[in-house]
């Protein structure tokens, strides 16, 4: 009789995918991801539990850290499944994924299962015929220290985030958290906005214009970059905390006046080439994809948050397109090696490779396991328009294909050119680059964070000047210049400063920054990261209380010990003992502390800016100030779109003073005959119809479009924004009516809790009802381009509207205006198809408890 084998992988889809490489008698199964872990309510605590005291930690502190493992419901069907098959076997392969948290499912598993048969771990970086089938013949055991130090890593989470968060919570607001790397990447968010509240602009002019050789007409440009033998004053000689040079600096201040009279001054004096340098140079490519760079330009040149990358990575490595996606290593394999070289050939021809074969080694001192680089699968790399992708997939499959062929190809030869130009008194410069070969820049240019950095591939070519050269006039202006703030970090520059600093491992980068998001400890603003008032609150309280455990070094050297306890080097129960328990340890130092925090100060950011302090409330309903006390205590709220570095003295002045002197009507409304207000709540500014009355407890209101300042708003575009929603009739199908409105996403048509919007040349105030129907009988997307697949309705249990959706990452279901993941295992239309609104209740309500 054949024998069976139970191969078990984390997902369908790379069940799926494995499917293809082996035989019949291989039963490829999905562990739907995590099988257990420690309990996240206390519904989920065993009953012989619930009255031991470290029960509600999930970790029994006084016995070795012994983690207490539940099986969440939702997995209750899957292990059930699995075991039943575990009887049906042979031989058990556990597949999951190569790091250490795939090593940690893989041992959790066996724990569950219990199998009476031969356990094999069966480790591969990609999902190809080649690498299954090695995989199988070099099985190997569970390595128990790369699961303690997963271990040791959850355990010392929860311990972090369960000892802080409560202190938290009765400090500064209920619900608030503290995570051990998410606070460190938030207080690198907030120290940044620290450093712009305390920037002081300065301001320096030169001179640009454009020159061209003598009877010739072939213009370039021009700057001014000395005066008197002495450089121009630029960004680096200012002082960002005082506005003023450096004492230090040895340079011309060149103000606006003297500015002016030297550009008219300077275009009658002769123009003479005084130098002219010419240097070739090489570039090398940028190294194969790590994760943390793989983020990065995932951002920078697709728009893709950290967690969407790695998503969309996901779901290219399980479908056997790319190699394993979490890795500290550059390193490529021969296989590799030779698939680019043989491409590269084929494609560009023998000059654009590399002499010799690149190999690539990682910088990280606290580079995990010797993964491969991301790279695309195979010993002969898909062609991206041959993969069959579209959308994102295929985005970043193009992207990770374009790095990896460019890190074998030739250097990029250039030449630059400096010449050095005399006018009176003054120097100006002008500068060249030629690209001699293209080399690598002909498959891939590494994107960059600064917009106005340029990149390498573009070329500014001079005319053929040589010293002694007259030159022509043509255009000769003052250009003024102010010194800059440091920038915000985005999701790009957040990865490689996390990295830098030793922060995190490649698993961690997505979710430290999907977490301080969704707790709205920080938002975004375009691609720039800012912290809200209340995340500053929260590093302020740790900053000022638990310093140490906030620290970068401190951080750092908790992911260096963790990769000595995966590599056997230290003892996990050791190390959580020192850190929780031992002199200086999270919970003496949270109950000495406890007594010493008073909840106002916490409560308060401290703004010092154009020499006025400043202060700052974080309540439960938002940021406010107080002026005053007792009877004449003034609150004002303070729109939570107004990053703290950009509040201004003036500004809380506005605020109080509207809050004293209570709203005054800008115009009355023709129609109602009633009082127009012009108001600042949580949300920013709006405008309100009416006084808020017993009788009319909720008046109508309109949000001010962003960037427009209440005093600027006139009283046509009041009656205009207050004229919305605007009934423009019933739909001649259902006789409901059809509303047309502005919303967070911008103007919209809605008819029966079904919305759909405005395109570029329909106007929100005169859209007819013609028009609102023919948007309506389109088929319904989301922003997202998602489809609806099944509308559900109002379901009773939820008391919401439900409906299945597909979008790019697969099948969600939407209630209300929040979405919530479908599981793995139900993501078939047929069953779909079937399902009914209390099956899919059930769902919902699972997923909102875990």
């Amino acid at each position: 009789m054949e024998k069976k084998y139970l191969v078990i992988v984390e997902s369908p889809t790379k069940a799926k995918t494995i499917r293809k490489f082996l035989p019949k008698n291989y039963i490829i199964e999905a562990s739907m991801g995590h099988v257990r872990d420690l309990p996240q309510s206390a519904s989920d605590i065993p009953a012989k539990y619930k009255k031991e005291e470290w029960s509600k930690l999930g970790v029994n502190v006084q016995n070795d850290f012994e983690p207490l493992y539940v099986i969440p419901k939702s997995k209750s069907k899957v292990i059930k499944e699995l075991k039943a098959k575990v009887k049906t076997v042979d031989m058990i392969y556990l597949a999951t994924d190569e790091d250490r948290e795939g090593e940690s499912i893989s041992w959790h598993l066996l724990e569950i299962l219990k199998p009476k048969v031969p356990v094999k771990r069966m480790v591969f970086h990609e999902i190809t015929k080649s690498a299954i089938q090695g995989a199988l013949k070099d099985c190997r055991d569970i390595d128990e220290n790369l699961v303690r130090a997963q271990e040791a890593r959850r355990v010392l989470d929860r311990l972090y985030g369960y000892t802080l968060s409560p202190l938290i919570w009765k400090k500064i607001a209920y619900g608030l958290s503290a995570g051990r790397v998410q606070s460190t990447g938030l207080k690198m968010i907030c120290e940044r906005e620290r450093e712009r509240m305390s920037f002081i602009k300065s301001q320096y002019w030169d001179l640009k214009g454009k020159a061209t050789p003598s009877k010739k007409k072939q213009l370039f440009e021009v700057k001014m970059t000395s005066l008197k033998g002495t450089r121009l004053a630029s960004t680096k000689d200012f002082s960002s905390e005082t506005g003023k040079l450096n004492a230090k600096a040895k340079v011309y201040h060149l103000l606006e006046k003297e500015a002016q009279d030297l550009a008219k001054k300077l275009k009658k004096e002769k123009w003479k080439v005084t130098s002219v340098e010419e240097k070739s140079f090489n570039s090398k490519p940028a190294v194969p994809f790590i994760t943390s760079t793989l983020q990065m330009e995932g951002n920078r040149k697709l728009g893709m948050s950290s967690k969407d990358t790695m998503r969309t990575a996901q779901k290219l490595y399980e479908e056997g397109l790319i190699t394993y996606m979490r890795t500290d290593s550059p390193n490529l394999s021969k296989e590799a090696i030779n698939a680019a070289r043989e491409a590269i050939e084929d494609l560009y021809g023998k000059e654009y490779l590399s002499e010799k074969p690149r190999q690539f080694s990682s910088k990280s001192k606290g580079a995990q396991e010797a993964h491969e680089a991301i790279r695309p699968a195979g010993s002969e790399f898909t062609p991206p328009d041959k993969t069959g992708l579209t959308g994102r997939e295929r985005s970043l499959y193009e992207l990770i294909w374009k790095r990896t062929m460019a890190s074998q190809m030739s250097e990029a030869k250039k030449a630059s050119m400096t010449v050095k130009i005399e006018a009176g008194e003054a120097e100006f410069t002008a500068s060249g680059t030629r690209i001699l070969f293209p080399g690598f820049l002909r498959v891939y240019v590494e994107g960059k964070d600064d917009p106005e950095a340029a990149l390498e591939d573009k070329e500014v070519v001079l005319p053929p000047l040589k010293k002694g050269d007259e030159l022509d006039v043509d255009v000769l202006n003052a250009d003024p210049h102010e010194t800059k703030p440091p920038a915000r970090f985005t999701e790009a520059s957040l990865v490689q400063q996390l990295e830098k600093e030793g922060i995190g491992r490649p698993s961690t980068y997505a979710s430290i920054i999907s977490t301080i998001l969704d707790r709205g400890y920080v938002r975004k603003e375009g691609s720039a990261l800012i912290p809200s008032f209340t995340g500053m609150a929260v590093i302020q309280l740790l900053n000022n209380n638990f310093e140490n455990f906030v620290s970068y070094g401190f951080t750092s050297d908790m992911e260096e010990s963790l990769d000595k306890i995966a590599y056997g080097e230290e003892d996990w129960v050791k190390y959580l003992s020192k850190f929780y328990k031992g002199n200086g340890g999270l919970l003496k130092k949270v109950e000495n502390q406890d007594k010493k925090i008073k909840p106002d100060e916490s409560r308060t950011i401290h703004i010092t800016k154009q020499g006025h302090d400043m202060e700052i409330k974080v309540g439960r309903y938002g940021p406010y100030i107080i002026e005053g006390s007792g009877k004449d205590e003034v609150h004002a709220s303070i729109p939570e779109d107004i990053a703290p570095a950009d509040l201004e003295p003036e500004d809380l002045e506005e605020l109080l003073e509207q809050s004293k002197k209570g709203p005054k009507p800008i115009g009355v409304d023709p129609k109602t005959k009633e009082n127009i207000y012009c108001l600042v709540g949580r949300y920013g500014p709006y405008l309100q119809l009416g006084e808020k009355t017993d009788e009319n407890p909720k008046p109508k209101r309109a949000s001010i479009p962003k960037g427009k300042k209440p005093s600027e708003v006139t009283m046509e575009e009041a009656i205009q924004l207050l004229s919305l929603p605007r009934e423009l009739g019933n739909h001649p199908e259902t006789k409901k009516p059809i509303l047309a409105n502005n919303g967070r996403f911008g103007p919209y048509v809605m008819h029966d809790g079904e919305f759909r919007s405005l395109k570029k040349d329909d106007d929100l105030y005169k859209i007819d009802l013609k028009r609102a129907v023919e948007l309506l009988s389109e088929e319904k997307k989301t922003r997202r381009g998602s489809k609806l697949v099944k509308d559900f309705g109002v379901v009773t249990k939820l008391k919401k509207k439900a409906a299945i959706y597909e979008g790019k990452y697969g099948l969600y279901v939407k209630v209300g205006t929040k979405n919530v993941t479908l599981p793995e295992d139900k993501r078939d239309l047929k069953l779909i198809d079937k399902m009914t609104a209390e099956e899919l209740a059930s769902i919902v309500l699972a997923a909102q408890k875990k």
